[in-house]
């Protein structure tokens, strides 16, 4: 009852503190709009991405930036956080979703979508395998021309990210979902085209640009001939990072010939110390809320051998994120590798560590 009671204050607090920012914020005085979209980071919650955002619009209108949100309502047929791993023919939470959105936006120039299939699109997507979906492509209607929009490339991303695999199979219930996530692209194309043309932005502002809704939106706009600004996690705790080109990548420029100061190198050392004893977080989140010793049995086992070796890998589902692979296309394409050294060389222990968010509860449905 606390827990529910705390839950329904926040939301009461989030809505009247957008209440607020419509009552204060100066008139645009002609000011061409920024449209802010963000459909991948929260359902009925709100995660650290979603705040940053919220924050950053919040920031924008008060300064007399307008700013229209560009809001799903039930506009994706499954959605990335939606999605139920368990069975695809579940549909999104979408009316507690719609709810919070409404009161996110309080007082805000919305634009909501609503999802509505293309009979074309549909007969296009018949019978092709998950290869040849994860490759599709569809004419795209754009200023007077038509383009191709590369759909397949837009959706894997977030196929990979939802079910914490890198490859699908390739049975009816995947090719399922990836054409549902097409569709949902496709749809969202169209609408986000229809919303620039009528509202002639200044630019756009999306969450990770990895995501199909929000990758889908960027491409669209530069398609348009619009500047996007995409929005992640930063690496200090309970930072943001804005750039025109893709988050996920960090693109930071250092110059060449860069040393760190001593006042920076002690900072690094600081930190460095504090998250080898787990005292960190990303997005948020502390994923090492304890750290143990190694028991008996362990240190027994790594008596036996030479030397030990620790391999750490990435969350399954991050290797959706395009930026991560860089050497090899994935990272099972690099363990398979690393499989092959072990074989080589039995008097060694290779520990290979698992990142701590495979197993956190609830880590897709925030």
């Amino acid at each position: 009852l606390r827990l529910r009671l705390a839950g329904w204050q926040n939301k009461q607090r989030i809505q009247s503190m957008a209440s607020l920012v419509a009552e204060h914020a100066p008139p645009s005085n002609g000011r061409a709009p920024v449209v802010a979209f963000n459909a991948s980071t929260r359902l009925t919650g709100l995660s650290l991405n979603a705040a940053f955002q919220l924050l950053t619009t919040w920031g924008l209108r008060l300064a007399g930036v307008p700013v229209i949100q560009f809001v799903c309502q039930s506009g994706l047929s499954r959605c990335v956080l939606g999605t139920d791993r368990d069975n695809f023919s579940n549909p999104p939470p979408c009316q507690t979703c719609i709810a919070q959105s409404q009161r996110l936006y309080a007082g805000a120039e919305v634009g909501w979508f609503s999802y509505e299939t293309e009979a074309l699109l549909g007969r296009a997507l018949e019978d092709l395998s998950i290869d040849e979906l994860s490759r599709f492509e569809f004419a795209f209607p754009l200023e007077g021309k038509t383009v191709q929009i590369p759909l397949g490339q837009l959706v894997m991303p977030s196929i990979r990210w939802a079910l914490r695999r890198h490859h699908p199979d390739d049975d009816s219930e995947h090719r399922f979902l990836l054409s549902e996530y097409i569709r949902s692209a496709y749809h969202t194309a169209r609408e986000f085209s229809t919303l620039l043309r009528r509202t002639e932005p200044s630019s756009i502002l999306v969450f990770n640009a990895a995501m199909y809704p929000e990758a889908t939106a960027r491409w669209v706009a530069h398609q348009h001939g619009l500047p996007v600004v995409a929005h992640e996690v930063g690496f200090q705790k309970l930072s943001a990072f804005f750039t025109l080109g893709q988050p996920t990548a960090y693109p930071i420029a250092i110059p060449e010939g860069f040393e760190l100061n001593s006042a920076q190198n002690l900072q690094l050392d600081a930190y460095l110390e504090k998250r080898f004893q787990g005292q960190f977080t990303m997005a948020g989140i502390r994923f090492w809320p304890e750290m143990r010793g190694l028991d008996e049995a362990f240190l027994l086992k790594a008596s036996q051998f030479r030397q030990i070796v620790p391999v750490f890998t990435n969350v399954v589902y991050d290797t959706s994120q395009m930026h991560a692979n860089v050497v090899f296309p994935h990272m099972f394409a690099w363990l398979d590798l690393v499989l092959e050294v072990i074989h080589s060389h039995p008097d060694t222990l290779f520990v290979i560590r698992a990142h701590p968010d495979e197993m956190r509860p609830n880590s897709a449905k925030l």
